[in-house]
């Protein structure tokens, strides 16, 4: 399999910033990503790569007064899953109570949930602070019972970890074809059968019941847009946890929130980045 590799430079640089431009690119396909002295390397198969979307997401880029400038190579011929899961991806600890780590990591700690993920990206391994955050929230809910839904589900580490806490039903949406057929994988590692996975965006959620739980890790502008039609599929009672965007940005959101007649609950921050947890009372 052939791959491109795209390298990005930030001006100015800041490490934050590059969180935010592997988000985006791991929404049109890219699977890899190396962090270098000003920004990174972001590694995507041939076939999936779009010069357009690229143009797009880079001219789209959220963050003012910031310059994103990219040149394309092809990339050596290596097997990118397996340097990823080998050099990058390391277990992860969260709340000493919740270990996500791949299938190779044969030395990992005991704790009550353990969830098998074998990431081809570097996104939504449970290594970012958005992903982390929602973690994090999930751990402190009772979830018997629930139904869920996973916006942007990526790798599904959310829908899992949700699932083994006794959700009834899991539905996970994704823009991404990719993101699809890892979440089935991922979904399979860890032997769960109450998962679902569509191919789709906001869009798809009208013919939906509600759900007693959404979750949303996405960016911003994604959010600010879609959050509606999830509003459209809430009921007295629903919770809505939103991330994936700054702590700058939450006023934003939370002005959206409230006039969809959502209450705010709470949000916690984790090096600047942000999750959101709102309750539907009507």
């Amino acid at each position: 399999m052939k791959y491109l590799e795209v390298t990005f430079t930030i001006e100015p640089f800041n490490e934050n910033y590059t969180d935010v431009l592997s988000a985006m690119a791991g929404e049109i396909g890219f699977e890899s990503f190396l962090e270098t002295e000003s920004g990174i390397k972001a590694y995507i198969q041939d076939t999936l790569y779009n010069t357009n979307a690229l143009k797009q997401m880079v001219e789209e880029f959220p963050l003012p007064n910031v310059k994103v400038i990219y040149s394309v190579a092809n990339a050596e011929d290596k097997d990118w899953n397996e340097e990823w899961e080998t050099n990058v991806f390391q277990p992860i600890i969260i709340d000493n109570r919740l270990c996500v780590h791949s299938s190779t990591h044969t030395d990992t700690p005991k704790v009550k949930y353990d969830i098998v993920i074998n990431p081809q990206m570097a996104f939504g391994t449970g290594s970012h602070e958005t992903t982390r955050n929602i973690l994090s929230e999930l751990l402190n809910m009772d979830l018997t019972g629930k139904t869920v839904l996973d916006m942007g589900c990526g790798t599904s580490i959310l829908g899992i970890l949700a699932s083994m806490k006794g959700a009834e039903s899991v539905t996970g949406i994704d823009i991404d074809e990719w993101s699809i057929n890892n979440s089935k994988k991922n979904i399979e590692l860890n032997r769960l059968h109450n998962i679902k996975i569509e191919l789709g965006d906001a869009g798809c959620l009208k013919e939906k019941q509600p759900f007693d739980l959404i979750l949303a890790n996405i960016n911003r502008n994604i959010l600010l847009n879609d959050m509606p039609q999830y509003v459209h599929c809430m009921h007295s009672g629903s919770t809505l946890i939103m991330s994936g965007f700054y702590k700058e940005d939450l006023p934003l959101i939370q002005q959206k929130a409230q006039g969809l007649g959502l209450t705010f609950d709470h949000s916690k921050e984790n090096n600047n980045w942000v999750v959101a947890v709102f309750k539907c009372k009507s």
